[in-house]
């Protein structure tokens, strides 16, 4: 498997060609980007308290560590989100922050509707784009077509080698002949 192939399969988003489609899917990615990067914010405001309040309770280990991870998670996979870089990576770490805050709030209040709102709708944005990817009018579109080009430029230039190859040995073949 080529690197090439790899990228592509990273950065290439699942979409259809419909113009207002693909805008509402950058406008929802850029918004719950953008609205998510607060939550960083919060989290290292005061990291021991989150630790104590929210990880230590459901039992993680190294609260302090989980607790800069989770932060950085939103604050770096936010932004990336929101300008559609890396969408399927950052989508899958703020997905797991979603899945732990969830978690969080069955074991403190239940399936209480109001605790879970946010964060299972956050889950689902994340969720969306982490099996889509960013859509049409984003970063890993353009890097993409980008990789597209080259390898299609790489194979242009194998088929090329081919044929003069190919035509070498038929005109070998019939200079053979002719003697």
């Amino acid at each position: 498997m080529s690197t090439n192939y790899l990228l592509t399969a990273v950065f290439r988003p699942n979409y259809t060609a419909n113009f207002w489609s693909q805008t509402a899917w950058a406008i929802l990615r850029a918004v719950v980007g953008v609205m998510m990067i607060h939550n960083g914010f919060d989290k290292l405001s005061n990291i021991e308290s989150f630790a104590q309040a929210y990880v230590a309770y459901i039992g993680l280990p190294f609260p302090i560590f989980f607790s800069y991870v989770a932060a950085f998670t939103e604050l770096i996979g936010a932004p990336l989100l929101a300008i559609g870089l890396l969408t399927r990576p950052a989508a899958f770490g703020l997905l797991t922050t979603m899945c732990v805050a969830m978690y969080h709030h069955i074991l403190v209040a239940g399936l209480s509707i109001p605790y879970l709102e946010l964060s299972a709708i956050y889950a689902a944005c994340f969720l969306f784009f982490l099996i889509n990817g960013a859509g049409l009018f984003s970063t890993d579109a353009l890097i993409t077509n980008r990789l597209d080009a080259n390898a299609l430029s790489a194979q242009a230039k194998r088929i090329m080698l081919l044929e003069r190859t190919y035509n070498a040995s038929s005109k070998d073949k019939v200079e053979s002949t002719q003697v």
